[in-house]
C-alpha cells in the first residue's frame, strides 16, 4: 500500500552543521506518528522540510507516491500545519478566522460555509463564532488553530507541540480532537515534549538525536531497544550510594540524577549482575518510561 507520506534520506545542513542527517520516515492514513527527541534533535527542521517551509539538501519526500519537490504547489494543498505559535488574526472573529484562512487556497475550498459550520461544531466553537479570539481561553484558541489548519480538508496534519502551555483539561480536549482526526482517516505527525502525550496518541514513534534516527517503532519496542527491561532507583541520600555507584560503573552503566533519586536503566542481565554484586541493598525496580528515554537522550555527551 502506498504511504500517505514517505521521506527517504532527508538531509538538511546550515553552514557546516548537519541538523537532519539521512532520515527516513513514513506515515499512513489514520496513523499518528510521534516525532520525539530533545531540543536540537532536528524535529522542527524535519517538519519544516516535510511541509515545504525549508528545502532539503538531500533526500526525497512523497505524498501518496507523488514527488513533493516536483509538485510542491499542488501537494501543499495535501497538508495542514498547526505550529505552537498563536497565529490567529485578532482583527477577525472566530468564524472569519476560518473563512479568511480558507480563502488563501486555490482551487477554492468547496462548500466553504458548510465546512466552516462543520468545524465550529466539531471543535466546540459554535457558541464563539461571532466573538473575537480574545474571548477564548488558551484551550479554545488551540482548538481554533487546529480547526483552521484543516479547513481545506488536508490528508495529513502536522501538530507541533499542540498542548504547550495548556492546563490538563485542555490538553485532554486536544488529545480527543487528535484522536477524532485519526479515526476519520487523517495522518498526523506529532511533536511533543510531554511523554504521556506521545505514548497516548502515537501509533508509532520516531526518536531523533542530533539529527539522526536512533529508534523507530512502537513505544515498548523502543524502550526495550534503547533502555532495557528495568530502571533501578536509589535515593541520592542513601548511605549505600557510593557502593551503588561503584557497582554500576563496574558494569559500564551511569546513573542519572532526577531530583533526589538516582536512576539506572538496565536489561535483565544487568539487573541480575547488580543484584548479585549488591546482595544487601534494597533497590526499587520499575519498568522504563519515555521520560527515562528522553532524559537519557538529553544528557548524552556530545559526540
Amino acid at each position: 500500500m502506498t504511504a500517505l507520506l514517505e521521506a527517504q534520506g532527508l538531509t538538511k545542513r546550515y553552514g557546516d552543521q548537519t541538523v537532519v542527517d539521512d532520515l527516513d520516515l513514513r506515515c499512513d492514513a489514520g496513523e499518528v506518528l510521534g516525532l520525539l527527541g530533545p531540543n536540537g534533535a532536528g524535529k522542527t527542521t524535519t517538519l519544516r522540510m516535510l511541509y515545504g517551509f525549508a528545502t532539503p539538501d538531500g533526500g526525497r519526500i512523497r505524498y501518496e507516491g507523488r514527488d513533493f519537490g516536483e509538485l510542491r504547489t499542488e501537494l501543499k494543498r495535501f497538508v495542514g500545519v498547526c505550529t505552537q505559535e498563536d497565529t490567529l488574526d485578532y482583527d477577525f472573529d472566530v468564524r472569519q478566522n476560518l473563512r479568511v484562512y480558507a480563502s488563501y487556497f486555490r482551487p477554492r475550498v468547496p462548500e466553504l460555509e458548510a465546512r466552516v459550520d462543520e468545524l465550529l461544531e466539531q471543535f466546540g466553537l459554535a457558541r464563539f463564532a461571532g466573538m473575537s479570539p480574545h474571548a477564548l481561553s488558551g484551550g479554545y484558541k488551540r482548538r481554533l488553530l487546529i480547526a483552521r489548519s484543516i479547513v481545506h480538508r488536508p490528508k495529513i496534519l502536522y501538530l507541533d507541540e499542540p498542548t504547550t502551555g495548556l492546563d490538563p483539561a485542555a490538553r485532554v480536549d486536544v488529545w480527543e480532537l487528535t484522536d477524532q482526526l485519526r479515526r476519520a482517516g487523517m495522518g498526523v505527525i506529532l511533536t511533543t515534549h510531554y511523554m504521556d502525550e506521545a505514548e497516548r496518541l502515537s501509533d508509532r514513534l520516531l526518536v531523533l538525536q542530533k539529527g539522526k534516527q536512533v529508534a523507530s517503532g512502537a513505544t515498548q519496542a523502543i524502550l526495550d531497544e534503547l533502555l532495557g527491561d528495568h530502571v533501578l532507583v536509589l535515593r541520592a541520600d542513601d548511605p549505600a550510594r557510593e557502593a551503588f555507584e561503584a557497582a554500576v560503573a563496574a558494569h559500564g552503566l551511569r546513573p542519572r540524577r532526577v531530583l533526589h533519586e538516582l536512576h539506572v536503566p538496565v536489561d535483565a542481565g544487568g539487573l541480575a549482575a547488580l543484584s548479585a554484586a549488591l546482595p544487601e541493598m534494597r533497590l526499587t525496580v520499575r519498568p522504563p518510561t519515555l521520560d527515562d528515554l528522553f532524559l537519557a537522550l538529553a544528557h548524552e555527551e556530545p559526540a
